[in-house]
């Protein structure tokens, strides 16, 4: 009986959960309970309004200022009787959907300015980034709230808000990897075949310079989170009865010491989200710096 011998060449496991990127960042324990908090944060913000027995708005007057775990209000109520769980998920939505898309809005502004920048030079990215060290020396919340105060506010409105105030970090990024990128060879081989200077910048340059934009971008998330949190507290950002985490603490300040609740459950939230984008970020910078194999 002939016994086959094994493969010469064994098949190679695929999948982007094979890569050495992705078990670099599982590696990062404090990223990978990062990714389970937003994880769970945003399932619970989308289908957690669904599974309560109050909405956002429903008020209940006998019920006001109870604590939490007080019948089925689960996290108390507040000075109207409104439920405190229901509330927070909505809340939760929008402050996540203005982090989110702000990131977005303030990625393309820095991605784009920084890659013009970085690819021209000279006295084209003398200027772009002249304008960018202008623009970052003005403390970014005074400039955010200007804005706000002379704007009717909004979830829209305080997203472009933000986003036109953190695009500026992200520029630098990408104008110094591109700016390192654009002597390489394959940059020159693009030139020579006569590739147009959009098509190098947008298809060559800037998916190479992908890794620092990731990382930028995941921590301009917990950044505009917390923002958003700044101006609503303040009360220029988004207004009742839309709630907002930001607008939450600000309802919450008179009560501190009646119904401390109020102001620690809003409170909790901001601090788990926005900690878990920063470690997300941190794991992503490892994971994707060839010099940091971990492996």
């Amino acid at each position: 009986m002939s016994v086959s011998s094994p493969p010469a060449n064994p098949p190679v496991r695929s999948g982007w959960w094979n890569s050495r990127t992705f078990r670099r960042f599982m590696r990062h324990r404090l990223a990978a309970l990062g990714v389970v908090m937003v994880s769970v944060l945003t399932l619970a913000c989308v289908i957690g309004p669904y599974l309560l027995p109050y909405n956002d708005l429903y008020i209940d007057l006998r019920a006001r200022f109870s604590p939490p775990l007080t019948g089925y209000h689960f996290l108390g109520t507040d000075p109207l009787g409104r439920d405190i769980a229901a509330r927070l998920l909505m809340a939760g939505r929008i402050s996540m959907l203005v982090g989110f898309a702000a990131m977005v809005l303030s990625t393309l502004i820095g991605a784009t300015i920084g890659v013009v920048a970085g690819y021209y030079g000279g006295r084209i990215g003398t200027v772009l980034m002249r304008f960018v060290d202008a623009v970052l020396s003005f403390p970014s919340i005074f400039l955010l709230l200007a804005l706000a105060a002379f704007i009717k506010p909004s979830p829209i409105m305080i997203t472009v808000i933000i986003a036109i105030t953190s695009w500026m970090e992200v520029a630098r990024i990408v104008e110094a990897e591109v700016r390192s990128l654009r002597e390489r060879d394959f940059i020159m081989a693009a030139r020579m075949l006569g590739l147009s200077n959009r098509w190098i910048m947008f298809r060559e340059l800037l998916p190479n310079a992908m890794g620092p934009i990731i990382v930028a971008a995941t921590l301009t998330v917990a950044r505009a989170i917390l923002l958003e949190a700044y101006v609503s507290f303040l009360g220029y950002g988004i207004q009742p009865p839309l709630p907002s985490w930001g607008n939450m603490l600000n309802g919450a300040q008179q009560y501190l010491q009646s119904a401390p609740w109020l102001a620690i459950v809003p409170g909790v939230a901001i601090t788990l989200a926005v900690t878990s984008f920063n470690f997300i970020g941190d794991g992503l910078r490892d994971a994707l710096d060839a010099r940091s194999d971990l492996i």
